[in-house]
């Protein structure tokens, strides 16, 4: 009779098929760290993908478009330098270095059009993010991650066949557009919320530095796929990341564990300590016979958690800084002189890759240093603070030659996306887990999606700006990037005030609790 009722148990859990399979194959169950391992490799390789796909358009910008000397610093011609001549001679056929680019974005508003499809892009993705945070909560991830992969992989593909159909209509692309933002913002709610489950608070911040490189890794294989794909024609560079973020869509329907309750895992193993008595809801994996069903938190309760307005509208100025670079870089690294010498699109495509690099070291130095101070605000604002001094640098010192070009965008990197990585993974996750939600788990997927989708109106914003404002000067970007960094940091003085004064409470009991030595 326990045989039986423990079959009805273990028949109750929706593993994937995935770990069915491998588990058939051990005959045995598979151990909690090794679903912690397989949850951050599949759910690291799900957003490289996304990012890889998202990263693709700002390589192939000015190949689209590849604007006259007027753009940038108003040097002289742009295509002389780094660019060989064969290229220049190629007619209207949509490859690199074809002098006519390819209609619409080969006009004179060319650069204003590509903005306007970065803005229709990101406006639907933060629109779909509020939406996808509470779906998330209420349905299954593992199936919302991958329908959110294979349309990502789909619309990507769509832009671009445009390539081969010869198609020129902008409202095709802006369509596209538009609809691969709505299903790529299934994404990042998904992928933090599974995540959260199976990670406790003590080093979250390390450990979500570590696995949210892939944000910047997915930045770099996009830029290396795309610039590689663009000497056989532009549409390969949209099709290639579009395939393989696809195929990675059926990866996370196979082997993805939502959380431990899913796959009935052992939540008494010895990795997986319990939460110390009077910590705040540092393990966020609740139990599996809890006496009530937990209801997901609405979207209006979730605003009041506090911390989560705050943090919410500092990315909306993170990520307007970090979001321009990402889809202007490569433009800007290739209208811009660097020691008298102009970069063909490949070159500017491979060394943007250099400021995702740097967003790597900035994610783990963040999570890092506010695990160990224990103050996520602090290191926050302290990162957009020094953001401010290291884009003034790059703007004015970053055409004296390569290496002082790729050393000053490497420091920039570090700080502009270190506290944009932050405040995504670690903060989200501990907002999400917050002590006024008495341990209900139902709310991560909507607080990262508040957090991250308040974020994305930022950095929808921030190209469509830069779009109109780089025709007249990129001194005049600049400076807009450094107020918002600033702003960024000022916005969570409340949180530090408050991180300080507990610092200084602390360290009060901690002085009071030591005994006094007799005499």
């Amino acid at each position: 009779m326990g045989s039986l009722s423990e079959t009805s148990t273990t028949d109750s859990y929706c593993k994937p098929p995935g770990i069915r399979f491998v588990e058939y194959i051990k005959r045995s169950p598979i151990s909690f760290r090794t679903h912690q391992s397989i949850v951050l490799i599949v759910t690291f390789l799900a957003y490289t993908c996304y990012h890889a796909n998202r990263k693709t358009t700002s390589v192939v910008k000015s190949t689209l478009d590849p604007a006259s000397s007027e753009v940038g610093l108003k040097f002289q011609s742009w295509r002389r330098g780094y660019l060989p001549s064969p290229l220049e001679a190629r007619n209207f056929s949509g490859l690199l270095g074809s002098d006519s680019g390819w209609a619409p974005f080969n006009g004179s508003d060319g650069t204003e059009l590509l903005a306007d499809l970065d803005v229709a892009f990101l406006s639907m993705y933060a629109l779909g993010m509020y939406c996808s945070g509470l779906l998330g909560d209420r349905t299954n991830l593992r199936i919302l991650l991958t329908v959110g992969m294979i349309g990502t992989g789909l619309f990507t593909s769509l832009f671009g066949v445009a390539y081969w159909a010869n198609i020129h209509k902008f409202y095709y692309f802006l369509i596209v557009q538009m609809v691969a933002g709505l299903f790529q913002s299934t994404g990042w709610p998904s992928v933090v919320a599974v995540v959260g489950n199976w990670f406790g608070k003590s080093k979250r911040g390390l450990i979500m530095g570590i696995w949210n490189a892939h944000t910047s890794v997915g930045n770099i294989v996009g830029s290396l796929i795309a610039s590689a794909m663009l000497s056989y024609g532009w549409g390969w560079s949209f099709v290639v990341p579009g395939l393989i973020i696809a195929f990675m869509g059926v990866v996370v329907f196979l082997f993805l564990p939502v959380s431990p309750e899913s796959v009935g895992a052992d939540k008494d193993d010895d990795l997986n300590p319990p939460k110390k008595v009077g910590e705040e809801v540092t393990d966020p994996l609740l139990s599996a016979d809890s006496e009530h069903k937990e209801q997901a938190v609405g979207f209006i309760q979730a605003w009041k958690i506090p911390g989560v307005a705050p943090f919410a509208f500092c990315l909306f100025f993170a990520k307007l800084v970090a979001y321009t670079f990402l889809y202007w870089l490569p433009y800007y690294l290739s209208h811009t002189a660097i020691d008298g010498e102009y970069l063909s699109s490949e070159t500017a495509g491979d060394l943007s890759t250099l400021f995702d690099v740097g967003g790597v070291i900035g994610g783990i130095l963040a999570g890092h240093i506010s695990d160990r101070l224990n103050a996520r605000a602090i290191t926050a604002a302290c990162f957009m603070y020094c953001a401010i001094p290291a884009l003034f640098l790059y703007r004015c010192y970053g055409y004296v030659s390569l290496p002082v070009n790729i050393t000053l965008m490497f420091i920039t990197g570090i700080f502009v996306n270190g506290p944009y990585a932050l405040i995504t993974t670690a903060v989200s996750a501990d907002l999400g887990t917050h002590a006024s939600l008495k341990g209900n788990s139902r709310a991560l997927a909507t607080v990262t999606a508040i957090i991250d989708g308040t974020g994305s109106i930022g950095a929808a914003l921030g190209p469509l700006l830069t779009g109109y404002i780089s025709t007249e000067s990129w001194g005049a970007v600049f400076w807009m990037l450094m107020g918002a960094a600033l702003i960024a940091g000022l916005l969570l003085t409340r949180l530090i005030v408050a991180e300080v004064a507990a610092k200084i409470e602390e360290s009060r009991a901690r002085r009071s609790s030591v005994p006094a030595v007799e005499v």
